[in-house]
C-alpha cells in the first residue's frame, strides 16, 4: 500500500491518542445511560479506530493535526454513547448560544467533517488527483456520501430497535429536519477541515 510520504507522518502524538480513547471506551464503558444505545453508538467508533489503526501499521501516517482533528469525533462519540446524545451534559454550549435542544449531536456530526482534512492529505501526498478543484471537491463528496449512509443507517436502526433504544440512537429530538441537518452539519464541518488544509496543509504537493 502506498505511503504518506515522511513529513507527514506522526510519531508518538497518534499513540497518545489512542491511549486516551482506550481509557475512555473502557471507563464510559461502565453503566451507560441505555446499553443497547451503548452499543449501537460504539461499536462504529471502535471499528474506525481499528482501521485507522491497520492503516498505521501498513505504512499510511497522517500529520499531527489530521490525527487531532480525527480524533474530535471518536472522543466525542464516545461520550454520546454513554449518555446517549439527547442527554450528555451540554448546557453551557446551549446556553452560550440560545440552543432550546441538546446540540451535543449536532458538534459531534460537524466533526465528522474533520475526516476531510485526513483525505485531501492522503490523496495530496501521493498525487492521486491532479486538478486543484476536484481535489478539494472529492473530500467533501466523501463527507456528504458518509453523512447521507449514515443517516440511512440510523433509521432502519431506529425502526428495527423501536421504543427507547430506537429513539435514544436517532437522536432526533422531535425535530423532523434533524437527518437534514446534521448532513448539513457534517458538510459544514468538512468545509471548515478543508479552510484548515488550505492554510496549513501541504497542497504544493499536487500537480496544478
Amino acid at each position: 500500500m502506498p505511503t504518506i510520504p515522511a513529513p507527514a507522518r506522526a510519531s508518538w502524538f497518534p499513540k497518545l491518542l489512542l491511549l486516551v480513547y482506550l481509557i475512555e471506551f473502557v471507563v464510559l464503558g461502565v453503566h451507560p445511560t441505555d446499553r443497547a444505545t451503548w452499543w449501537a453508538e460504539n461499536v462504529p467508533i471502535f471499528l474506525l479506530v481499528a482501521f485507522l489503526m491497520v492503516l498505521y501499521l501498513r505504512g499510511v501516517r497522517f500529520s499531527n493535526l489530521a490525527y487531532a482533528l480525527m480524533s474530535v469525533l471518536i472522543f466525542m462519540h464516545t461520550v454520546g454513547g454513554h449518555y446517549t446524545f439527547e442527554k450528555v451534559p451540554f448546557d453551557w454550549f446551549n446556553d452560550l448560544f440560545g440552543f432550546k435542544r441538546n446540540m451535543y449531536d449536532r458538534v459531534a456530526h460537524f466533526s465528522v467533517g474533520f475526516y476531510a482534512y485526513a483525505l485531501i492529505e492522503y490523496t495530496d501526498s501521493l498525487q492521486l488527483i491532479r486538478s486543484r478543484a476536484i481535489s478539494y471537491l472529492y473530500p467533501l463528496c466523501v463527507i456528504g456520501t458518509v453523512a447521507m449512509s449514515y443517516e440511512l443507517i440510523e433509521w432502519v436502526y431506529a425502526e428495527l430497535a423501536g421504543g427507547d433504544a430506537g429513539a435514544a440512537f436517532l437522536g432526533s429530538q422531535g425535530d423532523i429536519w434533524d437527518a437534514q441537518k446534521d448532513m448539513l452539519a457534517d458538510s459544514t464541518g468538512a468545509i471548515f477541515a478543508l479552510v484548515l488544509y488550505a492554510l496549513f496543509g501541504r497542497g504544493d504537493s499536487v500537480s496544478e
